[in-house]
């Protein structure tokens, strides 16, 4: 065999290492996003299992839809109690406003009944006092909950400084290059709590939802109109495609 045929072909070119951004940065983002949006603030405390329904009935739908079915359900079953001890097909008429009632329905009551099953009772208040790895450890092995339901509950419930990533934050996230191309939401979680200041966190979770469904949209981002343009690496190139 000659020299020739054993040479190793052209390699590809490694892809860019991750480079996340200063703390300087991150601030101006948020300072941009409360200038812009106005006061970024998180929706108002609710109890532990209040949050957890609440957020299961925010998945695929709107606030307003969200908000009608958790109005709905509460009216029919007044406590976490008489709610765990409905049968499925009764919770899926009552939370139908609210959208995928048949695959919420089941997923609120293995909640709550897993709940009531390991603690006696529907209390979550001991997570008052416990740590932000425990309570998230405790929410996530419940049925149906991840770790944006478990970050919900600990920044909107609890007030811990944790920022809960949804479809809107990854994305716009991943457009101003905060998290690495192909990240998933899991690991996003992990890598924007680095990213972020404590103190931020909940506020810019705010923002960055707010920004994703009024200009950072999916198919067609107003880069134009958006206040973060001149930070954005992903921006040119819309603009530049139009």
């Amino acid at each position: 065999m000659s020299t020739a045929s054993r040479r190793p072909g052209k390699r590809p070119p490694r892809p860019a290492k991750f480079v996340p951004p200063d703390a300087a940065t991150v601030r101006e983002v948020h300072r941009r996003l409360a200038h812009r949006l106005g006061p970024l603030d998180p929706p108002p405390r609710r109890d532990p299992v209040e949050e957890l329904v609440l957020t299961v009935l925010s998945q695929n739908t709107s606030d307003t839809n969200r908000d009608r079915a958790f109005a709905a359900l509460r009216e029919r079953y007044p406590t976490w109690d008489v709610l765990a001890s409905a049968r499925v097909q009764d919770v899926a008429d009552a939370i139908k406003p609210g959208g995928l009632s048949q695959i919420k329905a089941p997923r609120i009551l293995a909640i709550l009944r897993e709940i009531r099953d390991r603690d006696g009772s529907l209390d979550l208040a001991w997570m008052g006092d416990a740590s932000d790895g425990e309570i998230a450890g405790y929410l996530v092995s419940l049925p149906g909950v991840g770790p944006k339901t478990a970050a919900c509950v600990l920044a909107f419930s609890l007030q811990r400084p944790v920022i809960p990533v949804d479809t809107h934050v990854h994305r716009v996230a991943g457009r101003l290059g905060w998290i690495p191309p192909g990240t998933d939401a899991n690991k996003a979680h992990r890598i924007l709590a680095d990213v972020v200041p404590p103190g931020l966190r909940v506020s810019m979770h705010v923002g960055l939802i707010r920004l994703g469904r009024e200009i950072c949209k999916p198919a067609r981002p107003r880069c134009e109109d958006c206040p973060l343009n001149d930070l954005c690496p992903t921006a040119p190139l819309f603009l530049a495609s139009r």
